[in-house]
């Protein structure tokens, strides 16, 4: 791939070097579009007993920034 290619490549590896999962993402920007249904199913998830905002982060390729905002959105909303 070219330096002026639209795509994003995600590596989710192992730190002895192994990839267990490849990625590419196609598109402008190579970000993913979420349904707001996704993303409530995402922010309910999170919500769970026990559960850890990284670890389900991580679980969907979003960072625990963005479900931390998806929160406070779906708050504001009243859902």
């Amino acid at each position: 791939m070219g330096l002026d290619s639209k795509k994003d490549v995600h590596l989710d590896g192992s730190p002895t070097g192994s990839v267990s999962r490849l990625e590419v993402l196609e598109g402008p920007s190579g970000r993913r579009v979420r349904s707001e249904a996704e993303r409530a199913r995402i922010v309910a998830e999170s919500l769970l007993p026990g559960a850890q905002v990284s670890e389900v982060a991580r679980k969907h390729g979003a960072t625990r920034w963005q479900i931390y905002d998806w929160r406070r959105r779906f708050r504001q909303r009243g859902m």
